[in-house]
């Protein structure tokens, strides 16, 4: 029996819409959502009515009856800590969702999926995929300086995870078997530590310490932020924003955009290829940090990620690192291709679907 997959991925101003036969892709559409549009919402819980319809009429303007499908796979979301997978999503899991560890647009993607499953038929199933809450990260790597404080496992686990299997794939071995780097660097930046099937340490990408993005902060320095924080000068909101949608490269260099920001650097402006450069140094730091979290036992750094595709800061990190292990490239976002392999291999009853507790 042929696997008819439903993939839904929420992002920041768009969402991405796939529909798979097995392993192959029959449909995929990126619909972009005007600022304006999403700045009616109060909440990004409150768009899903909203994003949940626009699936649907991709759908039939596709000639593609909901109804046919046997799964619909969902970003996962900012859940409690859980180890990498693919789970169900089920009426505990549709709890935490309403209530998650933090605002994003992935939260969506669990609740989409699960709507949609139950319109589509009684026996197709709902699941999610290697949210980005995933925690395997060892004890020794939760303590930060700061009992109150511990470190948290935020990262593109989806990506990060499934850029691994390929590599491993490529090598003839398997992600159980490999120490890999991998630093996904997109809107957010996360870099783990592979080993052995598990991402033993992390950077906070969402909102926490690490290498600067297009519109994050990254690690900050601690002192000065507190003293900022008390200056008088910001609200907790404005402070939040300076940390995660309005920091890094945007608060330098007003703009999110890498392309244009490398139009800047080869018209010979040098504070923007300072300011550009400095991620990929960061990114790199954070690669060397890691190779020691591994014990130097490193089969390769993998990038991937958006930023991914320009050579500008991907020769930079090469050359920082290559003393590490083999660097590979994987540009772009493997992500809806990696929900629907899952989804296949549950459908098959290659893997495990897990049951959210």
């Amino acid at each position: 029996m042929d696997a008819n997959i439903l993939v839904v991925n929420p992002g920041s101003t768009s969402t991405k819409i796939a529909v798979y036969k097995n392993r192959k892709e029959i449909l995929l559409l990126n619909v972009k959502h005007p600022q304006e549009t999403l700045s009616q919402f109060e909440r990004i819980a409150h768009q899903f009515e909203f994003r949940k319809n626009k699936v649907k009429e991709v759908l039939e303007a596709s000639d593609i009856d909901l109804r046919s499908i046997n799964i619909v796979v969902g970003r996962g979301g900012l859940l409690k800590p859980m180890k990498g997978g693919a789970y169900r999503v089920n009426e505990k899991l549709m709890a935490d969702i309403h209530n998650p560890m933090g605002e994003h647009e992935s939260n969506l993607g669990g609740v989409i999926a699960w709507e949609l499953a139950r319109e589509a038929g009684e026996n197709v199933i709902a699941m999610i995929v290697d949210p980005t809450c995933v925690d395997e990260m060892d004890d020794i790597a939760r303590i930060s300086g700061m009992p109150e404080l511990p470190r948290r496992s935020l990262l593109h686990a989806l990506n990060q995870k499934a850029i691994a299997r390929v590599f491993a794939q490529e090598n003839k071995t398997t992600y159980e078997q490999v120490n890999v780097i991998v630093a996904h660097m997109g809107g957010g930046i996360s870099v783990g530590a592979h080993s052995k099937g598990r991402i033993i340490d992390v950077n906070n990408g969402l909102d926490g310490d690490g290498p600067m993005s297009p519109e994050r902060s990254g690690g900050l320095p601690v002192g000065e932020l507190v003293d900022l924080c008390f200056s008088g000068k910001f609200t907790r909101d404005e402070i939040r924003r300076k940390i995660k949608g309005e920091g890094g490269m945007f608060a330098y260099l007003g703009t999110k955009d890498a392309v244009e920001v490398e139009k800047r650097v080869r018209e010979g402006d040098e504070y923007a290829r300072q300011v550009y450069m400095a991620i990929s140094y960061q990114v790199a730091r954070e690669i060397g940090a890691l190779a020691t979290v591994l014990k130097g036992e490193v089969d390769a750094v993998l990038l991937t990620g958006g930023l991914a595709y320009s050579d500008m800061l991907m020769d930079d990190i090469t050359e920082r690192v290559k003393h590490i292990g083999p660097v590979k490239s994987y540009p772009g976002e493997g992500e809806m291709k990696a929900m629907a392999m899952n989804a296949y291999l549950v459908f098959n009853d290659e893997i495990d679907l897990k049951d959210y507790e």
